[in-house]
């Protein structure tokens, strides 16, 4: 297996919520010799600098200070998300009832329901526990099934079968035991795992998510079937470039958002200060002025990494026949005239060249003309910032599912085309 394969599924397996997702993108980075920025803190940069600025614990913007001039050759950027839809507990729903322990959850994004019945499920995220000097956030996961959420028998729902829509309030609530004791069996469980007491967690923030690890699959082993595909993939790919870049000309910047299945409109989100007020105090920590920034700026380029759709032979007429990319063909453009994906005729062509010259295929998708369009955080990032974009993604089976598929060679594709980027 391919080492950054094997790495990929490292890092998919290892995140079970997105705090762990920006945990396991810190680690690699500290490995990587890129030491942490504090935002509360002045910044001091030299050139080959290699930082990272973690926000509010998820959200990380990494980057290398380049050799050449800011102003005159402006930032090379790639940007992802870690989050993925997903369903959080309710922790006070937790109720013991004719001796079945069940919790209540909110729907995060927008995941296909019916993915998640009958499904072995962990528990992983954060609680805040209380201590002698104080209150602190500790990241929790369980990493073994503790949880289902089963369907009906059939005999008790024949219609299930013709179209099913569940009820998010009633019919999505976890079973967790059918013989806890206590008065918080979650809770207690979550202490002893910490070693710590159960009256000592004040408040949680816990997702449930499959337990199953990911698995290559098919008769050549050139398939991934995982959890959190769209969209860790992207962010393992612009990570891994990131990573091997060694003395750039320009600044490059790799970005990791947070909560773009919600909407992206939080301190994490793409639709944040965050990216402009980093790159401005990139400039100002070099010596630049405020129109430097600006010249900066227009001399950028954005690749928003998002997953695509592959076309799925059984849905044939999902698809814009001209515009319907095949897994394991190269990374995807995506395109949309009422610019739900950021890509420009120049920007598609740069992006096509880049991958020319890493001597990587690619791909162009469209959706059909008489269905909505989904986005991404190019769109936003480029209309606050006029950046120069392009909207990108491996194609993948079943986005949005507990579990997606998409093609191994994709990954190493579009890992060389990054690396072309940043070089």
């Amino acid at each position: 297996m391919d080492k950054r394969i094997k790495d990929l599924m490292a890092l998919l397996d290892g995140s079970g919520s997105r705090f762990q997702a920006s945990l396991q993108i810190k680690q690699r980075l500290d490995q990587a010799g890129f030491s942490e920025l504090k935002e509360t803190e002045a910044f001091k940069l030299k050139k080959g600098d290699k930082h990272y600025i973690l926000r509010q614990d998820t959200a990380i913007l990494s980057f290398i200070v380049g050799t050449q001039p800011l102003a005159k050759t402006g930032f090379n950027l790639a940007a992802s998300h870690i989050d993925s839809p997903a369903l959080k507990l309710k922790p006070a729903t937790l109720k013991s009832d004719k001796g079945v322990l069940k919790c209540g959850v909110e729907v995060y994004g927008g995941p296909i329901i019916n993915t998640w019945i009958d499904r072995e499920l962990s528990l992983a995220g954060k609680v805040i526990i209380k201590t002698a000097k104080g209150y602190k956030a500790e990241l929790i996961d369980l990493k073994e099934p503790v949880a289902i959420i089963p369907n009906a028998a059939i005999h008790l729902n024949r219609k299930i079968n013709e179209g099913f829509e569940y009820n998010k309030q009633t019919q999505l609530q976890a079973l967790l035991s059918v013989s806890a004791k206590g008065d918080n069996p979650l809770y207690s469980y979550i202490a002893d795992s910490l070693d710590i007491k159960e009256n000592q967690i004040c408040e949680s923030e816990l997702y449930l998510y499959d337990a199953t690890p990911s698995a290559l699959l098919g008769l050549e082993k050139d398939m991934l079937a995982a959890r959190g595909l769209d969209n860790l993939a992207m962010t393992h790919a612009i990570l891994s470039a990131l990573i091997s870049a060694n003395q750039p000309k320009q600044t490059v910047v790799g970005i990791f958002f947070d909560h773009e299945e919600i909407g992206s409109t939080t301190p994490q989100g793409a639709d944040s200060s965050l990216l402009g007020e980093v790159l401005e105090r990139l400039c100002l920590a070099q010596g630049l002025s405020r129109e430097d920034y600006y010249l900066a700026l227009r001399n950028s380029f954005l690749i928003s990494a998002d997953m695509a759709h592959a076309y799925h032979p059984s849905y044939a007429d999902k698809y814009e026949p001209d515009y319907s990319p095949i897994m394991n063909k190269g990374p995807v453009i995506k395109i949309n005239a009422n610019h739900r994906y950021a890509s420009t005729a120049e920007s598609t062509m740069r992006f096509m060249h880049l991958c020319e010259q890493a001597k990587v295929p690619c791909q162009k998708f469209l959706i059909r003309s008489d269905m909505p369009c989904g986005s991404t955080v190019g769109p936003i990032v480029a209309a606050a910032l006029g950046l120069e974009t392009v909207d990108i993604g491996n194609p993948i089976w079943a986005m949005h599912s507990i579990r997606e598929t998409g093609g191994t060679k994709d990954h190493l594709y579009l890992i060389k085309a990054l690396e072309a980027f940043f070089s």
